[in-house]
């Protein structure tokens, strides 16, 4: 990849981020599609997350992306909100146009199109959905699901005022379809999983440090359900190991990594992402890790 004065500079805003596959993805598709942008990482929370923003306006860059545990804060402090965006209140993606900053979330769409196509089983208008977790990863699933006119959504997180104001979001925004559940509460925990079609865990735990650990217990899980996994590095966390144990149907993220990665090149470049050059680049990765 050559670099001049012309290359729009693209960034992840998020810590940790040691397990993160996107710059390698990002630039190989730059490359294939003839794209002279350059992404590359920039570990930060959300203490001189408004510093680093203020950097990136009046540099040359096309954008930036948003990762844990910056996705609802960076809503702070951009300019513009596209309307799905605004009424999840979380970003994944930023957009610079003549210096102003727009916001954007292609996680949920990157979850919606890796379901239809890794699961086109799953009837989301007749399917019940429990989510572990109300980050911003969650608000983006969630959001689109009820967008999509998912049948229930059963949310629950450790963060009780996190979890209450995604399920009045939810209710509010989109339709009255999203329960809280106390997590406290274990019988009634267990029940609502096993009551689920799909269950999900979007809280990072089983990546990187805590790759031995499980937010759900195996003898919650049923046979038949789909199990997914917003995480994708490794490709099978102790949860979606246990899940194929039961004899479920298994997801990671990858899938969603991908098409959310694919929409944000079109955002910043306005061009069409090769989502084959990319698929490709993450298995080979993931093939690599696991050797």
């Amino acid at each position: 990849m050559t670099i001049d004065i012309n290359t729009k500079m693209v960034t992840l805003l998020g810590k940790p981020l040691s397990q993160s596959y996107a710059a390698r993805m990002q630039n190989i598709a730059y490359k294939d599609a003839g794209i002279n942008m350059l992404y590359f990482y920039t570990e930060v929370e959300n203490d001189f997350l408004p510093d680093i923003i203020n950097g990136i306006r009046y540099m040359n860059f096309a954008g930036f992306a948003v990762t844990k545990p910056n996705k609802e804060e960076v809503m702070k402090y951009v300019d513009k909100v596209d309307p799905l965006c605004k009424k999840m209140n979380a970003s994944n993606t930023v957009v610079i146009k003549d210096g102003i900053l727009k916001a954007y979330n292609t996680d949920g769409i990157g979850f919606y199109r890796a379901l239809k196509e890794e699961a086109p089983e799953i009837d989301i208008s007749d399917s019940v959905f429990f989510c572990l977790g109300a980050g911003g990863a969650s608000r983006a699933i969630c959001s689109v699901l009820a967008h999509k006119g998912a049948k229930k959504l059963i949310i629950a997180s450790r963060t009780l005022s996190k979890v209450e104001k995604l399920v009045n979001d939810i209710n509010e925004k989109f339709a009255p379809i999203a329960e809280q559940v106390d997590m406290q509460d274990l019988e009634l925990l267990k029940e609502k999983i096993k009551s689920s079609d799909v269950v999900m865990n979007n809280t990072g735990l089983g990546m990187h440090v805590s790759y031995d650990e499980t937010p759900i217990p195996k003898e919650y899980l049923k046979k038949g359900q789909l199990c997914f996994d917003a995480i994708y590095n490794p490709s099978k966390t102790r949860f979606l190991l246990e899940a194929e144990e039961v004899g479920c149907k298994i997801m990671n993220g990858l899938g969603m990594s991908l098409y959310q990665g694919a929409e944000q090149i079109e955002l910043w470049s306005g061009k069409n992402a090769p989502i084959e050059t990319m698929r490709k680049e993450l298995m080979s990765i993931l093939s690599n890790e696991e050797d």
